[in-house]
């Protein structure tokens, strides 16, 4: 396995020492689960493309994650492809089309030429392991997100629709702190 450690700036340089041990959390967890999957947001494009055939099967507002989801997946191919400077949306358009054709679910986003190829030929490789983290992850980022949105619009549905906003805060005198709630209802 080979870790370089690259770095344009100073601060870059400087702080490169947070790397390595970065470097070897994903090989110790690599070794401990060797598996690997297509990389250059091959394995993005191939969830992406079931999570769309799974929302036509959904009817309603039920196939909206399905959807957002499927889009979202599609963040890391975007971002290769922004990164090797090619145009975008054609690009994306044939990677989503051999995806969603069942053609190739290997193909992917070479970084370095920017072309459409076969990850496996090319042996482009990312860890299962940090792969897997990184989906839980982002799952977990956004129901979080959606939690916090139920907590804003459940406030906003207690208040009186008749300008029942917050009240104003109350500025306590010595008396006030022991025999009133400190936190309104």
């Amino acid at each position: 396995m080979h870790c370089s450690i690259e770095g344009g700036k100073q601060g870059c340089l400087e702080r490169g020492g947070e790397k390595p041990s970065g470097c070897n959390v994903c090989c110790k967890e690599h070794f401990e689960n060797p598996k690997l999957l297509p990389g250059g947001g091959a394995a993005e494009l191939t969830v992406s493309a079931t999570l769309k055939q799974k929302s036509s099967s959904v009817e309603g507002v039920e196939k909206w994650p399905y959807e957002a989801a499927a889009l979202a997946f599609e963040a890391i191919p975007r971002t290769l492809l922004q990164n090797c400077g090619l145009n975008v949306i054609r690009t994306m358009t044939q990677l989503q089309g051999k995806h969603a054709n069942g053609e190739n679910p290997w193909v992917g986003i070479d970084g370095r030429s920017g072309d459409i190829v076969d990850m496996k030929e090319r042996k482009i490789w990312d860890s299962y392991s940090v792969k897997a983290q990184t989906f839980k992850t982002a799952i977990e980022s956004a129901c979080m997100l959606l939690r916090i949105d139920d907590i804003v619009s459940g406030i906003k549905k207690k208040q009186a629709p008749g300008g029942g906003g917050p009240k104003q805060p109350q500025i306590e005198t010595e008396g006030d702190a022991d025999t009133e709630q400190m936190i309104p209802e």
